[in-house]
């Protein structure tokens, strides 16, 4: 199993699978080759199961047939983003009870939303490319966050309470938002 270390000032061992599928080790300027050779082996399942799935992502975007998308297709879809959401975030809002500060529209590469502890919701520009139902979605789910700043089940219970099929909508995001994604330049 080849792997490239690198190390640095850190105090521990950590293994990476970059996004071209090598593995990479950090290291602490202390630690021997040979620890570091065990700490691989150690580690061989996952790092086999993580750099697998990795290639399957570098497959999938270079066979994605809906090709990359641009910087100008982009910016449509946060423009088209911008006079969308805010209304739908305002009907969902008065359904789970909360209120919300700002709504920023951004193009980001991990994440569909986020909200803050000031009550700021960000969502990404690429939920247009989603079903109009998982938009709901993630804005109920940012909503909820205003309930519940984390991920327990009583979080989930706010969820479910304004969307009982959350459930599939989750499952769609998982099963095809990485392909979205992968389409980034």
């Amino acid at each position: 199993m080849e792997y490239r270390v690198i190390r640095s000032r850190r105090k521990t061992l950590a293994v990476e699978i970059t996004k071209e599928a090598e593995i990479l080790v950090r290291a602490p300027y202390g630690v021997s080759t040979a620890e570091i050779h065990r700490f691989v082996l150690a580690n061989q399942e996952w790092i086999i199961t993580h750099q697998n799935r990795q290639r399957a992502r570098v497959r999938e975007s270079e066979e994605n047939p809906y090709g990359k998308i641009t910087k100008e297709q982009v910016q449509e879809m946060a423009e088209l983003a911008l006079k969308t959401i805010p209304p739908r975030v305002e009907l969902y809002a008065r359904e789970v009870g909360v209120t919300y500060g700002r709504i920023t529209i951004r193009n980001q590469k991990t994440r569909w939303g986020s909200c803050s502890a000031k009550g700021n919701l960000n969502f990404n520009c690429l939920l247009m490319l989603t079903p109009p139902e998982v938009q709901d979605y993630v804005i109920v789910h940012e909503l909820c966050h205003r309930k519940e700043m984390n991920h327990s089940a009583a979080f989930w219970a706010e969820v479910e309470k304004v969307l009982p099929d959350y459930r599939q909508r989750r499952k769609w995001l998982k099963e095809n938002g990485g392909q979205i994604i992968a389409r980034m330049v």
